[in-house]
């Protein structure tokens, strides 16, 4: 962007827009009145706000658009070249010393070409940006930088945009203790319309033959990423960065595949952790076909489980209690089709699936801190948080005081700790009544569930009664999915108002407590059926003839078929059924959106086409597209999907490759989202991918316990076993070993039934009951340490930060020092006298010999080459 400057050219690093009706000679009507006030203050904000971007040094260029009645003026704000630098300085931007000459393959390519098989996964993308060693930016130093200073100048423009958004969101346009601060502020008031960054350019390919090399980056980002043709590509992890941002760049190394180097004809060394970085759809594909073959196995276990034959040739035989107190009395061989289907969910290789899911998400998360140390280290912001991090703009204009900081002894807005604590303290009741009116929500559902089936039942209708559970438990399963989304809405829509209140000092922070509180919302909100269905419904029932009752209702028994199917089913309904609906708003709300927006301007497109017969503005074409909404939904929808293939992958094996699917497809939609149909985010920095880590690691420790209980109480896996063991080793007779037989008091018309559970004929429990609980206890325990052990060393033995990386990281400082000194020489001939004295130190103690070996000899470190020959021309 500053190349633009060198040049003379003029150019926009923000727009600011507002709407004005035309019409101004007409009379004003009394109820009018307040309108017209309006109308005024909001004209005197704007003129305040926009003198004091003058005072700031920022150039204003205006741009009127004429829309019928409507004049949309736009404001070009741009900094100019003393601002940015200045403001380089200040928020110690990281400037290139020298380009990085180790450069970096891609392994799976190095291996598919030693294999010979081609990569259909590699694309080689046009412009990558290089990779320098950096250092501070300092004005007074700029002679020192790199020959390639004029390349910063044009990535400067994301940190001038972060600046620049700085600037306008502390500004204040009237009183303080009103609030009255910030861009923000004035376009929720309506008196900016928008606020944006500009995008380089169209982002469709120009016509006709074209050299790569000449596209700009959002046409590059289009051809090579957010077009449907790539969806079998890599990811260009550092085209995306250096047009998005380092924010936007970490969510997509996290959620798809990712190369940022494409390094075809080299003749390199492999190394390690570096080239394609397989995240977290990648890391879903061994997930998912380890989970699809199991899923084979389940259904040749349909054909010959020997219960499932017994079920099924038991004919009349078996007569089952009434699973309601109104319901009949029902025969063991009609769930012969949905026993045999919930042999797909609760077979041997549970066990199995599930140690492999746990281990999978311990590593999973081990490689990802080593790849975001990578990403870190290469983008400079591995110190952001700690050193970098600047007061919200919001919180730094709304503060009600200013204390030192005692670092860097200077003054910084302030907010008292006890006023905020009392704040949170009122932000986590509200949680808590939220999640009590979810839980509400729940055990509406499981009443709705009963009383249903008690409906069904007496319609009297054969077809009905014979599914009325399935009816019962797929329709509160779909209502369940629409009562989460509801409540979402309105939740998230108060977890922001109560974050914004409490006044967090940094933009990190503010996001972690914004996340941290709707998370522990939509847990409760996605996961609470779930949960009721694996580890409570059917567990306090009672026995024919003594059953629990709630609000006077029966308590809420397992189908006949088991929990596991219908926990399965629950799943599959919320999680496929959420993904599609996002998808579907992700492809079709922001068509319908952006043709909306383009239907109120076409009347003056339309013109300005038939009479100029020109192209519109840049800022005329951006301002018809959509507003980036951020990454909060994106990152929670993946999250959640997270919880779903690991806290229940236990009663559905197919999660992953469900989920595998539906990222695929997710990648594309947020690409073209974010380059076709999204004005320019603000380029934003960040270390990492905040609190989401943290949240995913709790759902890891959760997934281990949860499958531990799902296998030993909810599945079948323990208890043939144990039948196993105290038999000839076959499951003949299993089913009838699970069913007791109902006591006499509760037998009519002298029909005897059974009923699921280990007890005797008065009701109490077997040995057999307590011989189960206790193998079950003993099998959660060991399944756990067993887990939790292997996690911890799969731990230990991937290091957090590669020694490649660590490595670059004391080069990157050691060339910084040299470079900012204040006297260059005198380091230099500080460094040699002390290599001197290392190399007199190591030939102490040793004989001396008249012809020296070249092993022997020490020399001083090289200095540093001089960087800059000459200082460019501005």
């Amino acid at each position: 962007m500053l190349v633009m400057y060198i040049f003379g050219v003029v150019w926009a690093d923000f727009v600011l827009v507002w709407d004005e009706p035309l019409s101004k000679s007409l009379p004003v009507k009394p109820e009018d009145t307040s309108t017209q006030t309006s109308n005024d203050i909001h004209k005197k904000w704007r003129a305040e706000f926009l003198s004091r971007l003058r005072n700031t040094g920022l150039r204003q260029e205006t741009k009127e658009v004429v829309h019928g009645e409507t004049k949309t003026t736009f404001a070009l704000l741009s900094a100019p070249w003393s601002v940015l630098c200045y403001y380089a300085e200040e928020i110690n931007l990281q400037v290139p010393l020298q380009v990085e000459t180790t450069q970096e393959s891609n392994w799976s390519e190095t291996i598919l070409d030693k294999l010979h098989i081609p990569n259909i996964l590699a694309q080689k993308v046009p412009n990558p940006p290089p990779d320098y060693y950096t250092c501070q930016f300092r004005a007074k130093k700029i002679e020192r930088y790199s020959v390639e200073f004029l390349s910063w100048t044009t990535a400067c423009q994301q940190p001038s945009q972060g600046r620049l958004y700085e600037i306008l969101s502390r500004t204040p346009f009237g009183a303080l203790k009103r609030g009255e601060v910030g861009v923000a502020r004035l376009i929720n008031e309506k008196v900016f319309t928008a606020a944006y960054p500009l995008h380089e350019g169209p982002y469709e390919k120009p016509s006709g033959p074209v050299e790569p090399s000449s596209l700009n980056m959002r046409q590059i980002l289009y051809q090579y990423w957010g077009r449907w043709g790539c969806w079998k590509k890599y990811q260009p992890l550092d085209h995306i960065r250096e047009y998005f941002g380092e924010k936007i760049a970490l969510y997509f190394a996290w959620l798809g595949m990712c190369c940022p180097y494409q390094l075809k004809g080299y003749k390199m060394k492999m190394k390690p952790d570096m080239g394609v970085y397989w995240f977290y759809t990648g890391w879903l594909l061994p997930a998912a076909i380890v989970g699809f073959l199991l899923s084979l196995f389940g259904i040749w276990l349909m054909v010959t489980d020997v219960p499932a034959q017994e079920v099924c040739s038991h004919g009349n035989s078996i007569v089952m209690c009434p699973l309601c107190n109104i319901c009949s009395y029902w025969n063991l061989s009609s769930i012969c089709y949905t026993y045999r289907a919930g042999l797909l969910f609760d077979n041997g290789g549970t066990v199995f699936f599930s140690i492999f899911m746990s281990l999978w998400a311990v590593t999973f998360l081990e490689y990802w801190k080593r790849t975001c140390s990578i990403l870190a280290h290469r983008w400079d912001c591995s110190q952001f948080e700690d050193n970098e991090e600047r007061p919200r703009p919001e919180f730094a204009a709304m503060a009600p005081m200013t204390i030192r900081n005692p670092v860097t002894g200077a003054e910084e807005p302030h907010f008292p700790e006890t006023s905020r604590f009392r704040r949170i303290v009122t932000g986590n009741m509200v949680i808590i009544l939220m999640v009590a009116v979810v839980l509400m929500f729940l055990m509406t559902i499981i009443l709705y569930r009963t009383i249903l089936s008690i409906i069904i039942y007496r319609s009297q209708n054969a077809f009905f009664i014979f599914s009325a559970g399935r009816i019962a438990s797929i329709t509160g399963s779909v209502l369940n999915l629409v009562v989460i989304l509801l409540l979402s809405k309105v939740y998230t829509y108060l977890a922001e108002v109560l974050t914004k209140w409490e006044m967090h000092r940094t933009q990190t922070k503010y996001e972690d407590a914004f996340i941290l509180k709707v998370f522990i919302f939509q847990f409760v909100n996605f996961y609470s059926s779930p949960v009721y269905i694996a580890f409570f419904k059917g567990r306090f029932v009672g026995y024919p003839g003594n059953y629990y009752t709630l609000f006077g209702i029966r308590n809420e028994d397992c189908g006949a078929s088991g929990c596991l199917i219908e926990l399965a089913q629950e799943l599959l309904v919320i999680m496929v059924g959420k993904q599609v609906i996002s998808n579907v708003q992700e492809f079709v709300l922001p068509k319908i959106k952006t043709w909306w927006n383009k239907r109120k301007l076409y009347p003056a497109q339309k013109i300005k086409e038939q009479n100029e017969k020109e192209r519109a503005a840049p800022w005329e074409t951006d301002y018809e597209l959509l507003v980036c909404q951020g990454l909060f939904d994106e990152y929670l929808e993946m999250v959640l999907q997270f919880g779903f293939i690991t806290i229940f992958v236990a009663a559905c094996p197919l999660a992953p490759f469900f989920a595998l699917v539906n990222n695929w497809v997710e990648v594309r939609l947020d690409a073209q989202k974010f380059v076709c149909v999204y004005r320019r985010p603000v380029a934003e920095r960040a270390q990492d991918i905040g609190i989401w880590f943290t949240i995913l690691q709790i759902i890891t420790y959760l997934a281990v316990v949860s499958n531990a209980f799902l296998i030993a109480f909810t599945s079948d896996f323990l208890p043939r076993l144990y039948y196993r063991y105290t038999t000839e080793g076959s499951l003949r007779g299993y089913i009838d070993f699970t069913l007791s037989i109902a006591p006499d008091n509760f037998t009519q018309n002298y029909m005897q039934c059974r009923y699921r559970g280990f007890r005797d004929e008065r009701g109490s429990h077997t040995p057999e009951y307590y011989h189960l609980l206790a193998i079950r206890l003993g099998f959660v325990i060991i399944f756990e340490h067993v887990v939790f052990l292997i996690g911890r060393i799969i731990d230990w033995m991937v290091p957090d930060i590669p020694e490649e990386v660590e490595i670059k990281i004391k080069r990157e400082q050691y060339m910084a020092k040299e470079a900012l000194a204040e006297n260059q020489s005198l380091e230099e001939s500080v460094l040699e006298e002390m290599s001197h004295q290392q190399s007199e130190l190591r030939h102490r103690g040793r004989p001396r010999s008249s012809a020296a070996s070249p092993h022997d000899t020490d020399s001083p470190p090289p200095s540093l080459t001089p960087v800059l020959e000459g200082k460019p021309s501005l």
